[in-house]
């Protein structure tokens, strides 16, 4: 485990541009960003801002022309694509608006299966995927598959699953903006007090303006840059 004040996620001068046609999009403009162990950090500005891109980059989904991204002091921006995905599977986690569960698996199943990829056998899978689903008012619904869950537990199914290997840096794109809103509230208490209790670093783009004034800090993107990340 690596020391507590080893940034989770750092973001130094990223920078993406995109062409249409004739016309250069200066999306991010020298993105600087660093989260700590169970921090939590709000991601907002209007549609079309960035903050997808944003995220795609600091998952390591896209590569930034310029800058760098760093994982729990791991630099990515050089490494080979399945280094990135090594990265991505050891040390990342993900939650999006639509919670993408496989539907003909269970919740249990759900959690399991992405713990097996990583290579955990699957005994050892199985009481993990029970701790989480524990720990978010699910037991019950365990053995249910997607389509007889409500929209907040399947989501509250997805955020299980993107914290099942233990990762270092969870990164959620709007992950209560399908739900309504007692829901989604309560789904993100969930979601703030897992990141707490498992010393994860997250960074959660949203639309909510009361939900980012619950976190850390808001960083808010304008004009392709940072112009604030504290309350």
């Amino acid at each position: 485990m690596s020391d507590d004040r080893t940034p989770r996620l750092r973001l130094a001068g990223i920078r993406q541009t995109f062409h249409q046609g004739e016309t250069k999009l200066e999306v991010l403009r020298g993105i600087d960003l660093t989260i700590y162990s169970g921090e939590i950090v709000a991601l907002v500005g209007p549609s079309g801002s960035g903050k997808s891109t944003l995220l795609q980059i600091a998952g390591l989904l896209e590569r930034a022309q310029e800058g760098e991204v760093e994982i729990v002091g791991t630099s990515a921006g050089k490494l080979s694509d399945d280094a990135r995905t090594g990265i991505r599977r050891e040390r990342l986690g993900f939650v999006y608006q639509y919670h993408h569960l496989l539907p003909e698996f269970s919740a249990r199943e759900n959690i399991v299966i992405p713990q097996m990829i990583a290579g955990k056998k699957k005994a050892e899978a199985i009481i993990r995927a029970d701790e989480l689903l524990a720990s978010m008012g699910l037991s019950a619904r365990a053995d249910h598959r997607p389509a007889r869950l409500s929209g907040g537990e399947q989501q509250r199914v997805a955020i299980a699953r993107a914290l099942a290997n233990s990762p270092s840096v969870l990164l959620a794109d709007e992950p209560t903006g399908n739900l309504d809103p007692e829901t989604a509230a309560e789904v993100f208490k969930l979601l703030m007090d897992l990141v707490r209790n498992h010393g994860v670093g997250a960074l959660i783009a949203t639309h909510n303006p009361e939900l980012a004034q619950r976190m850390d800090r808001v960083a808010r993107l304008d004009g392709g840059r940072l112009v604030g990340a504290s309350k």
